[in-house]
C-alpha cells in the first residue's frame, strides 16, 4: 500500500526552443508553430506530480523583419503563461561560398545549450526538482545530464525528443526518453487569438495561419 502522505514529485521542464522549432520545420509540421509551451508541459507531466516551473530557451532572431515580427508575437503570447523565457544570442557569421566565389553571412543561435546546462545544474544543486524533463535533441547537453545524475542519483532527468531530433548520446545519459509527437503538438496550441493583460490581442501570424489550415 502506497504512502499517500508523501509530497507530490516536483517536476521542472526545460525546452530548447530552436531545437523544437527546426524539428517541426524538418518534419513539415509548421502548422504547430503557435505552440503553448506551458500547455505542452502539462501534457507530458507524470500523473500526480507538481509542475514547479517551465523554462523556454531561445534567442531574438535578426535579419528578417517578417521573422522578427512573428517571433515577437509568439514570445508575447508565451508571456501570458507561467513560462520563464531565457535568451541566448543570435549572431551572423561569415562564410565563403565556393560555388559562387563570394562571401556571405549565415545566422546562428548561440548560448542556448550553455544556458540550459547552467539552469539545470543550479536547479539540481538548490533542489528545485525531483524530476527534470528536457525537450531537446542537442547532444551537447549530454555532459550536464550525466553530471547531474552522478551527483544526484535520486533525481531523474527524462529527455523528450522533438521531431527529427533524436540523439543516441542523450538517450544513454538520460533516465528515460520519449518523443514529442503530432498529437502532443496539436493538443497544445494557443487559440487563434491570445489576449494580453493590457487587453492587446495577439493573433496567430498570418503565415502560420495558412499552414494551420
Amino acid at each position: 500500500m502506497s504512502d499517500t502522505s508523501l509530497p507530490p514529485q516536483r517536476v521542472k521542464i526545460y525546452l530548447d526552443g530552436f531545437n523544437l522549432y527546426f524539428g517541426m520545420k524538418d518534419r513539415g509540421w509548421q502548422r504547430y508553430y503557435w505552440l503553448n509551451v506551458y500547455k505542452l508541459a502539462q501534457e507530458i507531466m507524470p500523473k500526480g506530480a507538481e509542475l514547479v516551473g517551465v523554462s523556454y530557451f531561445t534567442s531574438h532572431v535578426t535579419g528578417s523583419p517578417g521573422k522578427q515580427k512573428r517571433q515577437n508575437d509568439y514570445l508575447e503570447a508565451l508571456q501570458t503563461t507561467p513560462t520563464q523565457i531565457i535568451y541566448g544570442k543570435y549572431i551572423s557569421e561569415p562564410y565563403y561560398c565556393y560555388s559562387c566565389a563570394n562571401e556571405a553571412f549565415t545566422f546562428k543561435e548561440k548560448m542556448t545549450d550553455v544556458n540550459i546546462a547552467v539552469e539545470m545544474m543550479e536547479d539540481a544543486f538548490v533542489d528545485r526538482f525531483d524530476k527534470a524533463l528536457l525537450i531537446s535533441g542537442d547532444s551537447d547537453l549530454t555532459p550536464p545530464i550525466a553530471k547531474i545524475r552522478k551527483l544526484f542519483p535520486e533525481k531523474e532527468i527524462n529527455v523528450w525528443f522533438p521531431p527529427e531530433r533524436k540523439s543516441s548520446e542523450l538517450k544513454k545519459a538520460a533516465s528515460n526518453t520519449f518523443d514529442i509527437n503530432r498529437t502532443l503538438l496539436r493538443d497544445s496550441q494557443f487559440p487563434e487569438e491570445v489576449t494580453k493583460a493590457d487587453g492587446y490581442v495577439l493573433r496567430r501570424p498570418e503565415k502560420w495561419e495558412k499552414w494551420a489550415k
